[in-house]
């Protein structure tokens, strides 16, 4: 694919974590803070419901039960599409993600703000990292994570796990961000790890002077 690398974005940030580790909530911190967020997910959301090149070929691809005779999406044969396997998937996201990728870049040219940043649950998986300047994995026990999904989904343990099971292992995102943010629920860890993160991006580093 085509994107446009990062270079010449380095005050972009994208936001990842697995699930029920919390980067909504920490983008919500973001915001607060004054900073703009884009967010992946419902970027595509939005995109598969009105583009009319991607409303094309996913028809093309899944059949045209995907949309109702008026054009709306029908989440249910597409989540059943995209439950028959990794492969499938991957035909989807080679629709929509390149879509989502360039919206991006045009979200990100028109920002006047010193940082912008990206949520995206996939950031590594996708190769959206090409997209931003710096990475940041948000980060929780799995124990937190577990009970987050259950109580925010109403999910049986078991399941949460499975969907769990489903995404890269925390370590493997942890290894490729450049920062860490922890939210184990100690609020006042979090901002100092989004404050610090911060704080490196934007403010000059000093240079030492040389020895005489």
């Amino acid at each position: 694919m085509s994107w446009n690398t990062a270079a010449s974005r380095p005050h972009t940030i994208g936001i990842t974590g697995g699930i029920g580790s919390g980067k909504s909530h920490v983008c919500r911190r973001l915001i607060a803070m004054g900073y703009p967020v884009f967010f992946c997910d419902d970027e595509a959301k939005a995109i598969i419901r009105t583009d009319a090149d991607v409303r094309r070929d996913l028809t093309a691809l899944v059949g045209p039960a995907v949309y109702d005779a008026e054009g709306r999406l029908d989440k249910a044969v597409l989540a059943a599409y995209l439950c028959g396997g990794c492969e499938q998937a991957a035909r989807v996201d080679a629709i929509v993600h390149p879509r989502v990728a360039e919206r991006f870049r045009q979200w990100a040219e028109q920002q006047t703000a010193p940082l912008a940043f990206m949520e995206c649950a996939l950031l590594f998986e996708s190769g959206f990292d090409r997209l931003v300047g710096r990475t940041a994995a948000v980060v929780a026990a799995d124990e937190v994570r577990l009970q987050r999904v259950m109580q925010r989904d109403g999910v049986s343990a078991e399941k949460a796990r499975a969907w769990m099971a489903l995404q890269w292992p925390e370590a493997k995102k942890t290894d490729k961000a450049d920062y860490l943010i922890h939210n184990n629920g100690d609020d006042s860890r979090l901002m100092a790890d989004v404050q610090a993160m911060i704080d490196q991006v934007t403010k000059p580093q000093e240079t030492p002077h040389p020895q005489p």
